[in-house]
C-alpha cells in the first residue's frame, strides 16, 4: 500500500463503512490545551519563587520530557503511572528543583484542568458533522480512559463516536494490531471496511498497517516522512475528499 496525495473527490477505490480516528493531536488540540494549562498551574503554583526560570522554559521543558515518556509508554517500555507520578518530578528536577508534594500537586491539577480544555484541530468540529452523516466513528487512542473521556465531553465531541477504544478499555495500545481488532470487534466488521486517521506514523499509520487497515496520516506541520498509509492530508477538512 503506497502513499499517494489526495488529487480528486471519492479518489479512494474503497468503500469504507467506519472510520478510526486519534484523538490527541488530531482532533483534540493537545499542544494548545497543554501549554494553557501548563501557564495557569505556573503563575497559581508560583513556580517563578520556587526556582523554574520562566513560564517558557517551563513549556519547553514539559514538552520534552512528556514526548519522551509518550514514546517510552507506546513502546510499552513504561507503565501510565510513570507518565502520572514522574513527569512533573523530572521537568522540576531540570531547575534544581526538588519538592515531591509539589510534583503531586502539580500532575493533579494538570490531569484535572487539561481534558477541561476544549481547544480542536482546525476542521474538527466540520468534518466530523460531515462524516457522521455517512460513516460510523470511533475514536483509538492509547489514552487513560477518564481522561480521554473528559476530553470528548468538554469539546461535546461524544455524541459524534460509537465506541471509544482505549488502551486501557483494550487491554492492549497501539501499535499492536490487537487495538485495532479490539476497535473492528466492537463495530462488528472487517479491516477492509475500515481506514484510521492520525498523526503518529508509529501508532496510529503503522497500527493500522499491522491490522492491515487503510489509513490516513495527518500531517499538518508537513513533515518529510516515508510510510505505508492510502493517503495524507495537511489539514482536516481534506477528508471531505477522498471519504
Amino acid at each position: 500500500m503506497a502513499k499517494s496525495e489526495i488529487t480528486s473527490n471519492n479518489s479512494s477505490p474503497k468503500k469504507y463503512s467506519c472510520i478510526f480516528f486519534d484523538l490527541d493531536h488530531t482532533l483534540w488540540d493537545y499542544e494548545t490545551n497543554s501549554r494553557e494549562t501548563l501557564v495557569e498551574l505556573y503563575h497559581q503554583f508560583n513556580l517563578m519563587g520556587k526556582g523554574v526560570s520562566s513560564c517558557e522554559n517551563f513549556t519547553t521543558q514539559f514538552t520534552s520530557i512528556n514526548t519522551r515518556l509518550w514514546e517510552l509508554y507506546d513502546k510499552g517500555l513504561v507503565g501510565s503511572e510513570v507518565i502520572r507520578k514522574d513527569r512533573f518530578k523530572q521537568i522540576l528536577e531540570a531547575f534544581n528543583v526538588r519538592d515531591e508534594k509539589l510534583c503531586d500537586d502539580l500532575s493533579f491539577h494538570y490531569l484535572d484542568l487539561c481534558p477541561r480544555k476544549a481547544n480542536l484541530m482546525p476542521h474538527a468540529l466540520e468534518v466530523l458533522d460531515y462524516l457522521s452523516v455517512h460513516y460510523k466513528l470511533s475514536v483509538i487512542t492509547n489514552g487513560f480512559d477518564e481522561i480521554q473521556n473528559m476530553k470528548l465531553q468538554s469539546t461535546n465531541l461524544l455524541p459524534y463516536f460509537d465506541h471509544i477504544i482505549t488502551s486501557q478499555r483494550a487491554g492492549c495500545r497501539k501499535p499492536s494490531c490487537e487495538i485495532f481488532n479490539f476497535a473492528l470487534t466492537c463495530n462488528g466488521i472487517k479491516n477492509h471496511q475500515a481506514i484510521m486517521v492520525g498523526d503518529n506514523l508509529i501508532t496510529d499509520i503503522g497500527g493500522a498497517c499491522n491490522a492491515y487497515i487503510d489509513a490516513v496520516f495527518y500531517n499538518p506541520e508537513k513533515i518529510a516522512s516515508h510510510g505505508q498509509y492510502a493517503h495524507e492530508i495537511h489539514s482536516l477538512a481534506e477528508l471531505r475528499e477522498i471519504l
